[in-house]
């Protein structure tokens, strides 16, 4: 295999709570449903970011498909996105079928509501990874054989799942303290596994187009096609370079007058041009053998300066919500009430903690521009308020008589 790229894309939208207050608890159960113009409103939130990424990337996958027979990439989208784009952009959903339907363009498996529960509860984790997988095999007729955890968060255990669950390949951060001297340019084989495949991001790379591309103090700026492929083929050594980013980096958070659509579109030609490749991430995995073992017994993830969960689970306020939220499960699945249940996991997706974090500098400035709440405060309040209606439906649907002592105690605090 020539030198070659590992396309990778995340597709998400969370369903934002909307301002849901202590007098709205018993009264209203519509947590994210928003009828004004702010940037909790799902809907609207959801058209903006089809018509300034969603649709535009998907036209100009489409072309590149078309042009360059050399040309492939790997898209997991979750199950929240779908719910969204089937109600309110089928056209969206059609694009992205028409894109896989090529045979060029993989579908990763992940939990189908952007979730934690593998840190919280495996059970729980595995539902919504079959969830996940019926899911895409209803939309897209496909069945994955590559693996992400949400927000790419990564361990030895997780990879020993996967494996075990019969996937071709797992995907993770080249997180430099866990690599040491080793580069992320090649492709792994996870400790204590027997069949799986570690790919990891080269996440500056990936990084120079989802985070400074269009940022006019960065000393590289303007990134030209040019100095990418150089940097891809002349400054990194290894076999693959494994480009990882939100699907939403092209159009939405760097916006279309960066030039970050014509730039993608000459660095696919360019790189092409040169004998450079693309690969789904099961192909890479199924071409190359590992370059060694990888360990990773505590969890890396692709989110702020420490890669680790402290990004959703850093602070009381991420801590108890967490805490309360899965403390309601086994009652949750009894009551039997699927738009319960449907709203518990909802209110499971990674971005709701997120919101809620509290640190500094650069990290605080990035967790601000994805939040659309005023404060963490705020998010924690209405999120809160939110999982107590939550309880008091569970109570009303079991009488009251069906749920433990501690169940009832619990919704009652």
């Amino acid at each position: 295999m020539s030198k070659a790229v590992a396309l990778y894309l995340h597709v998400h939208q969370p369903y934002r709570v909307r301002p849901y207050s202590v007098f709205d608890i018993g009264n209203r159960h519509d947590y994210f449903d928003v009828k004004d113009d702010s940037k909790l409103n799902n809907e609207k939130v959801f058209h903006k970011v089809a018509d300034k990424s969603y649709r535009p990337m998907a036209v100009l996958l489409q072309t590149l498909l078309e042009r360059h027979p050399e040309f492939s990439c790997s898209l997991s989208i979750t199950g929240d996105f779908i719910q969204q784009a089937e109600m309110w952009a089928p056209d969206v959903l059609e694009m992205f079928r028409t894109l896989v339907q090529t045979g060029r363009v993989e579908i990763v498996a992940e939990t189908y509501y952007h979730s934690l529960a593998f840190f919280y509860d495996r059970d729980e984790f595995v539902k919504q990874v079959e969830l996940h997988a019926e899911k895409i095999q209803s939309v897209f007729g496909v069945v994955p054989t590559a693996f992400r955890n949400t927000e790419l968060a990564y361990n030895d255990d997780l990879a020993k799942w996967a494996d075990q669950a019969g996937y071709k390949v797992i995907l993770a951060e080249g997180w430099d303290p866990v690599l040491q001297w080793r580069s992320p340019n090649y492709v792994y084989r996870p400790s204590g596994t027997e069949n799986i495949r570690l790919l990891l991001k080269n996440y500056r790379l990936s990084d120079d187009l989802a985070f400074r591309f269009g940022d006019q103090s960065w000393n590289e700026w303007p990134l030209t096609e040019d100095k990418y492929v150089d940097w891809i083929s002349n400054g990194n050594d290894g076999q693959i370079v494994n480009l990882f980013m939100d699907f939403e980096t092209f159009g939405e958070h760097q916006w279309n007058d960066t030039g970050i659509f014509s730039f993608f579109e000459r660095f696919v030609a360019k790189w092409i041009a040169g004998d450079g490749s693309f690969h789904t991430v099961t192909g890479v995995a199924k071409a190359l053998d590992p370059a060694g073992d990888i360990s990773m017994p505590d969890t890396v993830t692709w989110a702020d300066s420490e890669r680790d969960l402290s990004a959703w689970c850093g602070n009381d306020l991420q801590r108890e919500s967490l805490r309360y939220l899965y403390s309601l499960q086994d009652d949750v699945l009894r009551c039997g009430d699927n738009d319960i249940v449907n709203d518990w996991r909802l209110l499971q997706s990674s971005d709701h903690f997120y919101y809620m974090a509290t640190k500094w500098d650069h990290d605080a400035d990035v967790h601000k521009y994805f939040s659309p709440y005023d404060s963490p405060y705020d998010a924690f309040m209405s999120y809160m308020n939110a999982i107590r209606d939550i309880r008091l439906r569970v109570m009303h649907v079991h009488k009251l008589g069906g749920l433990s002592d501690g169940a009832s105690e619990q919704a009652s605090s």
